[in-house]
């Protein structure tokens, strides 16, 4: 089953480009026509592209890695932050950092710093410092939490990219490709589409147009999770049955030997009494 279809790609306004002044050349693979002086894009080539990012993206879930939305325009920076919190993803959506993907370690170090900053709240030693170092905490801790609140749980590497406005967001791409990371975005008439493996052609200013393509690949990544649950617990019962059969085992070899004794006894018990039958007799004339 189709996971959108034309005419909720055109409700939402995702075949409207930009001026045809200010397209990129490389996007004209995607580009149904042009209507007063703006370029329309063909929604055709963004079904096709949307079912193959998300079948891509879901692969990558369900394996058990993370992938990391960034979003950082204005209309954008909400729908975003909500729809990955449903799924329990990393997300920036206030500004990238250089060096986020490529300078990681450096990354974790602030995030360290923001939950150490926590456990001061927690465990009273940040009642005992003065109003002033309260404050300065305090305003760090806000500005930490703005910057790579998103991102407090991404332990390691994101596995993949999802981006919105790649032109916007090119220092992540730029880091992406540089670390291999597989990157998903939403690609308008006016970017560069050559750099993103996974371009799904659509308006990236419109809200609804944003929200039903990253819908979409929210559904994708909450099916890749579902799978992925299924598969462990069919595992965790194999395992089980597993279990219970290696400690059942145990009783039915012990039951084993007394069998074998039992049987060995009988068979010895019916070779003497052969052995009894098929003797002569004694002889009962003595000499005279």
């Amino acid at each position: 089953m189709a996971r959108t279809t034309y005419d909720e790609l055109l409700d939402a306004g995702v075949h409207f480009g930009h001026l045809t002044r200010k397209w990129d050349p490389k996007m004209s693979q995607y580009i149904f026509m042009e209507r007063n002086g703006i370029h329309i894009i063909d929604l055709n080539k963004t079904l096709s592209k949307v079912e193959e990012a998300a079948a891509a993206i879901k692969q990558i879930v369900k394996s058990g890695r993370k992938v990391l939305f960034v979003a950082t325009k204005k209309q954008a920076k909400d729908i975003v932050a909500e729809y990955a919190k449903n799924v329990n993803m990393p997300f920036i959506t206030e500004r990238w950092l250089g060096g986020m993907l490529t300078n990681f370690a450096t990354v974790r170090k602030s995030i360290k710093k923001m939950s150490n900053i926590d456990k001061l709240t927690k465990d009273g030693t940040y009642t005992n410092l003065s109003k002033k170092e309260r404050l300065m905490i305090q305003r760090e801790r806000i500005k930490l939490e703005t910057l790579l609140g998103g991102i407090a749980d991404l332990n390691r590497l994101p596995a993949a990219l999802f981006l919105i406005d790649v032109k916007k967001e090119h220092i992540a791409v730029s880091e992406a490709l540089k670390l291999n990371i597989p990157t998903f975005a939403m690609v308008d008439t006016n970017s560069d589409p050559s750099n993103i493996d996974f371009p799904i052609p659509a308006n990236d200013d419109a809200t609804k147009s944003i929200s039903l393509i990253t819908g979409i690949i929210i559904k994708a990544i909450e099916e890749g999770l579902d799978e992925r649950k299924r598969e462990k617990d069919d595992e965790a019962e194999k395992e089980a049955a597993q279990a219970k059969a290696k400690a059942d085992a145990p009783e039915v070899a012990d039951r084993a030997p007394l069998a074998e004794g039992k049987r060995s006894r009988k068979v010895a018990v019916e070779t003497t009494a052969a052995i009894a039958d098929e003797a002569p007799a004694a002889d009962d004339t003595t000499e005279e």
